[in-house]
């Protein structure tokens, strides 16, 4: 194996691991503050902040069970791609020097976790909470920044990740 495709399954690991370690801090920060972002959740369903005679008011939800059952939701899908993201990098990087078949293999539980993750933060914030309930329109609990700097973070690791090391093979010259 050539110096450079052990520093692109390295620069892999590494990257899926650290993916995986800020959707585990998301879940702790989530669990023992449980409050702060469930209050997000609340307002945005509610939609009680966005813009004043908003004909999209209409989609509102006022149930505290619905707030509930939908921030829960979220922060199990949080562990899940956390659980993944971790196992997976921890199977790449028993992989490291196995042969480029092999280590493409070990990719699914990687792959499983960037796929949750742009499912929470894109079809999630983006879609349901920034379409659906207006989230763009409310300057107080607006997520949207901030669920696409993490989507764009998934979709290059997730790209990146799919690249196989004939993908890019040194040649050598004398």
């Amino acid at each position: 194996m050539y110096p450079v495709q052990f520093l692109f399954r390295l620069a892999k690991v590494i990257s899926v691991a650290a993916i995986g370690l800020m959707a585990l801090l998301i879940v702790i920060g989530n669990t023992t503050d449980y409050f702060t972002n469930y209050l997000f959740v609340e307002h945005v369903l509610k939609m009680d902040t966005i813009f004043p005679g908003s004909a999209l008011r209409y989609r509102n939800i006022d149930s505290i069970y619905i707030f509930h059952a939908a921030y829960i939701l979220i922060i199990l899908m949080e562990a899940a791609m956390a659980f993944c993201c971790l196992k997976g990098s921890w199977l790449l990087a028993r992989n490291l020097k196995s042969n480029a078949s092999v280590f493409h293999s070990k990719k699914n539980w990687a792959v499983a976790g960037l796929i949750v993750g742009i499912v929470i933060w894109f079809l999630g914030f983006e879609v349901v909470g920034g379409e659906w309930f207006a989230m763009w329109q409310s300057k107080i609990w607006n997520g949207l920044a901030a669920a696409e700097r993490i989507v764009s973070f998934l979709v290059l690791i997730l790209i990146f990740l799919h690249l196989k090391e004939e993908d890019y093979q040194v040649s050598r010259q004398n």
